[in-house]
């Protein structure tokens, strides 16, 4: 895999609610400039992004042969020495390490993994049974708190439609990972995404997005971007459609979410799709499960440096990426024990994280980015095509005891990491509202008597 890939809440006559708030004494003169969308909770969203995972199929031990009839210069690994499987054992094991210490991201579910076999009904060498089992644990234990991405449907062969069979040539030209992607159309990516996401669906799998292979999509993203859109709006009906395709490495290369054609926001079927950015590479255990990784990449054990630090301090969200054979490391667990050091230091360093999935970032910055917002010296106006849950604002307004209408007042709080939705707090010049956007048209009201 490359490492280059990378506000009005709906208040119509029947769903009308709105914040008042009354001004201190002083007069002040609201505008726009005073009005900031920022962080959820006024927190730096963490992720991690997982690649290459599936049921049972270890993809390097099956992928490798693969690639390398293609590029053998490029692929000197031994796979045999690789295991077959990642048992299901260690995907229990990580799942509910990752719920008790809060970690959440993206879990790829590869739906024919390197065209061994079908996750929705059969893969050879295991039993029906085990499929099942498998399946029902990443319902049940990775779900919850991780997004559900296909990686396009096998990851290596480009597969016919027509027939859900290989093509039979082992050329850049018909592998996911490289060539036959660059120049296809918008529906062509669309209809061959879509495949791959009813793998899922009939697998009894929900996902909002999925991830690309290697380097599908590089030289074609506005494709992507739309093919991706159609596609996951398509078989899943998923209201803002997200993928993962790119991540920088580079200091001075911005990681925001991208929310690109947007269309429709004044309507009740508003359109996007987010682009996913990682922050790091694969410093766990790398695609195969074959070079260690290092800790000190992310973040030092004096908690002063590292890429993770970079783009915590930054302000933008810090989203790792690795692969599932690292982090696994053919039964080490090498990556897994990274990451356990990793979350230990980031939170050693940092009170003010929130770790969230691929989605609730993705919802979170089209509300941030779409939101029309208007002031005046009585009021502020959300023009919201998108809900989000603790959507927060920075204003130099000096509130006194803001209050949704009909609703009890928001909680006044003192720390600013106790900022969640429902509350509010003044810091020196500056007040900080959290509260749980909804769809479409909201108003932010300054009593003059209170």
């Amino acid at each position: 895999m490359g490492y280059n890939r990378r506000s009005f809440i709906k208040t119509t006559a029947k769903a009308g609610a709105a914040l008042a708030i009354a001004p201190a004494a002083d007069d002040f003169s609201l505008n726009l400039k005073s009005v900031k969308v920022i962080n959820p909770q006024n927190r730096v969203p963490v992720s991690l992004i997982i690649d290459d995972s599936t049921c049972l199929v270890n993809m390097a031990h099956y992928g490798i042969p693969q690639f390398a009839e293609v590029f053998p210069d490029n692929y000197k690994q031994d796979w045999r020495k690789l295991p077959r499987e990642i048992p299901d054992s260690f995907v229990r094991e990580f799942g509910e390490w990752t719920a008790q210490n809060g970690v959440k991201g993206k879990y790829s579910v590869v739906p024919f993994p390197a065209c061994t076999g079908w996750v929705s009904h059969f893969i050879p060498g295991w039993t029906k049974r085990e499929l099942e089992n498998s399946l029902n644990l990443i319902r049940e234990v990775i779900v919850p708190n991780w997004d559900i991405h296909p990686e396009m449907i096998s990851h290596t062969r480009v597969i016919d439609i027509k027939t859900g069979k290989p093509y039979p040539y082992a050329t850049p030209e018909y592998m996911e990972n490289w060539e036959w992607s660059q120049d296809k159309s918008t529906d062509e990516l669309a209809t061959y995404q879509a495949y791959a996401l009813r793998v899922l669906k009939d697998a009894g799998l929900q996902c909002e997005g999925l991830t690309t292979p290697g380097g599908y999509g590089s030289k074609n993203k506005d494709n992507l971007a739309l093919g991706t859109l159609q596609a996951v709006r398509d078989v899943y009906n998923a209201e803002i459609p997200h993928y993962f395709r790119d991540l920088y490495t580079e200091k001075n290369i911005s990681v925001a979410p991208q929310v690109k054609y947007a269309t429709d926001l004044n309507t009740e079927d508003p359109k996007c799709v987010v682009s996913i950015i990682g922050c790091t590479g694969d410093w766990f255990g790398g695609w195969d499960g074959l070079v260690p990784g290092n800790t000190d990449k992310f973040i030092t054990a004096d908690l002063n440096s590292g890429r993770m630090v970079e783009v915590i301090d930054s302000g933008e969200p810090a989203i790792m990426v690795c692969h599932w054979p690292g982090i696994y490391y053919n039964g080490d667990k090498i990556g897994f024990n990274i990451l356990k050091e990793i979350t230990s230091r980031l939170h050693q360093k940092y009170d003010h994280l929130i770790w969230m999935k691929l989605n609730e970032i993705s919802r979170y910055w089209a509300a941030k980015e779409l939101t029309k917002i208007h002031a005046d010296e009585k009021s502020i106006l959300f023009d919201a095509p998108f809900a989000a849950p603790d959507f927060t604002i920075k204003t130099n307004a000096k509130l006194i005891n803001p209050a949704i209408a009909n609703s009890a007042p928001l909680k006044q709080i003192t720390q600013i990491r106790d900022l969640k939705a429902g509350t509010w707090l003044i810091r020196e010049s500056e007040a900080f509202v959290c509260f749980n956007l909804p769809k479409g048209r909201s108003e932010l009201v300054f009593n003059n008597n209170p």
